[in-house]
C-alpha cells in the first residue's frame, strides 16, 4: 500500500508588505530581519546624560537620556572604553557617544555600542549656551519689545519650584507678608536632572492655561552650572516665549544667569527679590493712600478757600450791592455822548450855514441880476441875440432892452456926425 506525497509548504514572503494572516512571519525571522537592517547602520555620534551606570569588569551598562525629551536608550561599552574616558562617568554626566546600534533578536533589546565616549566638560557646556543664545536673540526672542508688565495685584500667582525646596518657602512667606490675601497656584517639580525640562515646561503650560492665574514665578536655588542646564534648555525657553501670562524668573543666584532670566518677563535676582515684584506692600500701600489723602485733602480745601475768598470779593463789590448802578452809570454816559454829539452837529450846521451864506453873497454880486440893479442894460435882437459890439447892428433896427425892472423896446439911431465912437474901456 503506498501513501500520496505530502505537498511542499509555500514559501514565506519577502517582504513585510506581503504578510497576511494566512502567511505571516514567524517571530524569529522579524527579529532577525530587525537585526539585519540595524546591523548595517553606520556608527553614530550622539549626544545625552547619563542617568543610570552599572559598571563591571568586562561589559558596562549605561541608560542615555535625552536632556530635552523623556527618550533613552540602553548604552553597553567595553573596559577598553571605558578605560580611555578621563572623567568618571556618574549619573548626570553629559557626554558625547560614538556608538553602533545594535539589536539583540533573542530579547528584543536596542542598544547603543559605545567605541568612544566624551564627557562634555564645564567650557563646552558654557559655549553650547553662548551658541544658543546668539540663535535665540537673532530670533528675537529676548526683544525688550517681547517684555510684558507684571500686574500690579494679582489675585492668583504660579509658582513653579522644586519638591519641598527652600525657594518655594522663600516666594511664599514674603509675599504673604506683603499681601497676606495674595492666592498661589503652586506646582512642585523636579528642577534639576533628566526630568526638569519636560516637568518645569508642562508645569509652566498648566499655569499659563488657567485664566485665574496673573503672573508665574519660575524659581529654584542656587547650584552648578550642570544642575542649571535645564533653564537654558532651548525647548524650555521656546515654551517661555510662547506663553501668554507674564513670567518672573527666580534661578540661583544674582550672579547665576541662565537663558530663562533672558527670555522671561522680569529677572529677579533671588526667589526674595521674586516674592517683592510680583505683590505690592499692603502696609507701604496704606501708607501711601494715607499721604495721597492728605495731600488731596489740603489740595482741596485750598482750592474751596481761594473759591471762597473769590466769591467773597465778587459779593462785595457795589454792583453786586445794587445792580442798577450799572445800568444808571451806563445810562449817564450815554446821555454825556448823545449831548456832546448834539453840540458837534449843531457846530458843523452853523459852520455849514455860514460858508452857505458867504457863497450866496458872492453868487448874487456876480450875478447879472446885480448888474443890471446898477443901472445896465442888456441889449437884444429880435432873434434873441445879445448885442455885444456896436458893428452888429444898423440904424433904424429894432432892439430889446433888458433892465433890472423890466424890459422895453429900442431901435438903433442912425450915428450922428462929429460924434465921437464909443470904445470898450479896458478896465
Amino acid at each position: 500500500m503506498s501513501s500520496s506525497p505530502t505537498p511542499d509548504p509555500q514559501p514565506l514572503p519577502q517582504r513585510a508588505l506581503e504578510t497576511t494572516a494566512e502567511r505571516p512571519w514567524p517571530l524569529r525571522l522579524l527579529s532577525a530581519k530587525m537585526a539585519d537592517y540595524i546591523g548595517k547602520m553606520a556608527p553614530v555620534w550622539v549626544e545625552g546624560q547619563i542617568v543610570e551606570a552599572n559598571r563591571r569588569s568586562g561589559m558596562s551598562f549605561f541608560t542615555l537620556r535625552d536632556t530635552a525629551a523623556d527618550m533613552s536608550l540602553r548604552l553597553t561599552a567595553f573596559s577598553e572604553v571605558l578605560d580611555r574616558v578621563t572623567a568618571p562617568l556618574t549619573p548626570g554626566t553629559h557626554v558625547v557617544v560614538h556608538a553602533k546600534p545594535a539589536f539583540y533578536a533573542k530579547r528584543g533589546d536596542l542598544s547603543l555600542q559605545a567605541r568612544d565616549i566624551r564627557p562634555v566638560g564645564l567650557g563646552e557646556l558654557l559655549a553650547r549656551i553662548e551658541q544658543l543664545r546668539r540663535v535665540l536673540a537673532a530670533e528675537g526672542l529676548f526683544d525688550v519689545s517681547r517684555k510684558r508688565p507684571l500686574p500690579f495685584l494679582p489675585a492668583c500667582v504660579g509658582l513653579v519650584c522644586g519638591r519641598e525646596a527652600k525657594a518655594m518657602d522663600d516666594v511664599l512667606v514674603n509675599a504673604r507678608e506683603r499681601f497676606p490675601e495674595v492666592r498661589f497656584e503652586v506646582r512642585q517639580v523636579a528642577v534639576q536632572g533628566v526630568k526638569a525640562v519636560s516637568e518645569v515646561s508642562r508645569a509652566i503650560t498648566e499655569l499659563d492655561a488657567d485664566p485665574a492665574v496673573d503672573v508665574i514665578v519660575v524659581t529654584r536655588g542656587g547650584g552648578s552650572v550642570e544642575d542649571l542646564l535645564p533653564f537654558s534648555n532651548e525647548a524650555l525657553v521656546r515654551v517661555v516665549a510662547g506663553c501668554t501670562t507674564p513670567i518672573v524668573s527666580a534661578i540661583g543666584h544674582e550672579t547665576d544667569a541662565p537663558l530663562l532670566d533672558l527670555v522671561a518677563d522680569y529677572r529677579a535676582s533671588t526667589p526674595t527679590d521674586a516674592a517683592k515684584r510680583v505683590v505690592p506692600d499692603v502696609v507701604a500701600e496704606r501708607q501711601g493712600l494715607g499721604v495721597a489723602r492728605r495731600r488731596l485733602e489740603h489740595a482741596l480745601g485750598a482750592r474751596l478757600r481761594a473759591e471762597q475768598d473769590r466769591l467773597t470779593a465778587l459779593r462785595s463789590r457795589p454792583v453786586m450791592a445794587n445792580p442798577i448802578v450799572m445800568i444808571t452809570a451806563r445810562e449817564e454816559a450815554l446821555a454825556r455822548e448823545v449831548r456832546t454829539m448834539r453840540t458837534s452837529l449843531d457846530n458843523r450846521l452853523e459852520r455849514a450855514a455860514l460858508g452857505v451864506a458867504s457863497l450866496a453873497t458872492q453868487v448874487r454880486a456876480l450875478s447879472p441880476a446885480s448888474t443890471l440893479q446898477r443901472g445896465y442894460a442888456v441889449l437884444r435882437t429880435t432873434e434873441g441875440h445879445v448885442v455885444r459890439d456896436a458893428a452888429e447892428v444898423e440904424a433904424g433896427q429894432a432892439l430889446e432892452a433888458v433892465v433890472a425892472e423890466g424890459r422895453f423896446a429900442v431901435a438903433v439911431a442912425p450915428r450922428v456926425p462929429g460924434t465921437p465912437e464909443i470904445t470898450p474901456n479896458s478896465d
